[in-house]
């Protein structure tokens, strides 16, 4: 305490979005206390560590669609999301993405989607709390609260205004469709599921019923093939991490991987290996772990279902 009678203490603000939030947002604050007449008041407060909350980097207003609640920070006239019109724009998007959502992977989740829409790409990067490269040319990533426990899943989608802004309608309905599936898997997505099928099923989900080809749907990739460069394996983990080398191309091929199960064996099957794969840990054979339950759900192994998905890379030629 100093001599006018200021004091600093740390504290734990909770917020609970009504009818989203599963568990109680935490964000620590320092409060700086100063003592008056009537007592000890509230000089100061900040953030304390981790991501701060939205109403930080400005006025916040809200946006309530049917399945989906948008919470935006107003920026100013000419920033990338200025105002009410595009958070009613991306709540109608939201509300588009839960019910193709459920379509394929029917109701036993929430069914409902949070949106978290600052104002500005340096704002998406404070409330990412993420410093690697890459995350900067995302359009939105799906993030589990702050202060969630450690062993909680994603549960809100925060969008990158600035990419957000570049894209046509349906580039924006594929990104929260995309996002959308993260949320609605998340009980049954596991640190060992690989990511080219959590991702790829993400983007199938979004794409699907679009009318849009495989060489629409996966341009880089094409090139590259009509170029001669194809793979050898399903991408990696690594290679489907932002800010990776040839990150569109990971991203395409583990589409053409789930498209090929989708098609070849049907959706339902692509959704019965996707929770079968969260179901059972592997051991420590990885390529053994995901060989026995591709034969199991899908009849070729490995080996064989990555000769499947080659010679649909070159049909891409």
């Amino acid at each position: 305490m100093d001599t006018a009678g200021r004091c600093t203490a740390t504290a734990e603000l909770t917020v609970t979005v009504t009818g989203y939030d599963e568990q109680p947002v935490v964000h620590p604050r320092r409060l700086t206390l100063v003592r008056s007449a009537a007592g000890r008041r509230v000089e100061h407060e900040e953030g304390a560590g981790g991501p701060p909350p939205l109403w930080d980097l400005g006025a916040v207003r809200a946006a309530s669609g049917a399945r989906c609640l948008v919470l935006g920070v107003l920026g100013a006239p000419g920033a990338a999301v200025a105002g009410p019109a595009e958070f009613d724009g991306a709540a109608a998007v939201g509300d588009r993405a839960v019910s193709a959502v459920e379509a394929l992977w029917g109701t036993a989740w929430a069914g409902r989607l949070l949106l978290e829409l600052p104002a500005t790409g340096e704002q998406f990067a404070r409330l990412l709390a993420e410093d690697r490269p890459g995350w900067s040319e995302l359009a939105a990533v799906t993030v589990a609260a702050p202060g969630a426990p450690l062993h909680a899943p994603a549960d809100r989608v925060l969008v990158n205004p600035e990419v957000y802004a570049r894209l046509s309608d349906f580039g924006r309905q594929v990104v929260i469709t995309h996002e959308a599936v993260h949320v609605a898997t998340r009980a049954e997505t596991r640190a060992w599921t690989p990511l080219w099928l959590s991702e790829g099923v993400a983007d199938w989900t979004a794409y699907r019923d679009s009318g849009r080809t495989a060489r629409q749907i996966a341009p880089e990739l094409a090139r590259d093939v009509a170029a001669g460069r194809l793979p050898a394996a399903l991408p990696t983990d690594t290679a489907l991490t932002a800010g990776g080398e040839g990150l569109a191309q990971a991203y395409e091929q583990a589409w053409l991987a789930c498209d090929l199960i989708a098609r070849r064996y049907g959706p339902q099957r692509l959704v019965a290996l996707y929770r079968a794969v969260g179901a059972a840990a592997p051991g420590a054979d990885r390529e053994a772990w995901l060989d026995g339950l591709l034969r199991d759900r899908l009849g070729p192994g490995l080996a064989e279902f990555t000769r499947l998905w080659l010679a649909e890379l070159r049909t891409l030629a």
